[in-house]
């Protein structure tokens, strides 16, 4: 799956814009899905989930540099996935938090809008339009 997206701040100003290929794997009862992203400014970065199925419609899960448990919970056409991270920035890190949305549109297309925040404050969004390669 290809999904092309942008990251904007909280005034609607985009800052960072990118392309990311998502590769999953499921055994029956681990989801590990690979996310392979390149920015406008052709750096790179891969960031690898492990999900386990918790119940009917919920999820938990874990990548480098999320702290604690991510939550996901499946409503209808719906997935809403909760974390916070310590993502890479030039000069080290930086912690916040996501309230992450994900809607299938269709069995090719899913819309990704996740929102950002530091303290509880809104810091920006990321916004991905996925489309399956065929």
């Amino acid at each position: 799956m290809v999904g092309h997206g942008q990251f904007q701040d909280r005034f609607g100003t985009v800052r960072r814009r990118f392309e990311v290929q998502i590769a999953g794997d499921w055994d029956g009862e681990t989801l590990t899905l690979t996310e392979d992203f390149v920015y406008e400014d052709t750096s790179t970065e891969r960031r690898v989930w492990t999900l386990t199925k918790t119940g009917p419609e919920t999820w938990v899960g874990s990548a480098p540099g999320v702290i604690g448990p991510a939550t996901g919970e499946e409503r209808g056409n719906a997935f809403n996935w909760t974390y916070t991270i310590d993502l890479p920035v030039p000069d080290g890190t930086l912690r916040v938090s996501f309230d992450d949305w994900m809607w299938q549109l269709s069995e090719d297309r899913v819309l990704n809008r996740a929102y950002m925040d530091k303290y509880g404050v809104e810091i920006g969004e990321v916004i991905i339009w996925f489309e399956k390669q065929r």
